[in-house]
């Protein structure tokens, strides 16, 4: 059956909202067949200048938000016994580097999440892919003096 498109904007950081999105596609279109978690932010600066609020966005980001969004959707797949389960992640999340610290240990907790899912979900034949790519060019604003928001790679 094919479906027409439907655009739902979600903010992967702001987990009090994902369930609700998730809940929203599944009384949409009943299932999903595919989940790609593609979503990211990354920030670049030593460890000391990167303030603690700033490790947790990007925790929730790279990490809480595609594992409350996988959890949301996972049920439905499971009683379907058949679904497809892929996060996009980087290869900083099996080697660090410096001034990327809170990037890179978002995405290494991504890979262990994920591969321990991997293995859950075998008897489900339900499948999940963990893509690390190598360093990828995003969208980036030049951060204003004192602005750290604005030093946010999205």
């Amino acid at each position: 059956q094919t479906y027409a498109p439907k655009l739902i904007l979600l903010d992967i950081s702001d987990i009090s909202c994902i369930r609700d999105v998730a809940k929203e596609i599944l009384n949409c279109y009943g299932c999903v067949d595919i989940l790609i978690n593609n979503a990211s932010m990354k920030v670049k600066g030593a460890v000391q200048s990167i303030s603690l609020e700033l490790d947790k966005k990007i925790m929730d980001a790279n990490y809480f938000g595609p594992i409350t969004l996988t959890k949301a959707i996972l049920p439905n797949m499971i009683s379907r016994r058949t679904g497809q389960i892929v996060v996009i992640n980087s290869i900083q999340g099996k080697i660090g580097i410096p001034f990327r610290a809170a990037y890179a240990a978002s995405k290494h907790a991504a890979v262990g999440f994920f591969d321990c899912l991997r293995a859950e979900m075998e008897e489900f034949d339900i499948s999940v892919s963990t893509v690390n790519p190598s360093f990828i060019c995003s969208y980036h604003r030049q951060p204003a003096p004192g602005n750290w928001e604005e030093s946010i790679w999205k």
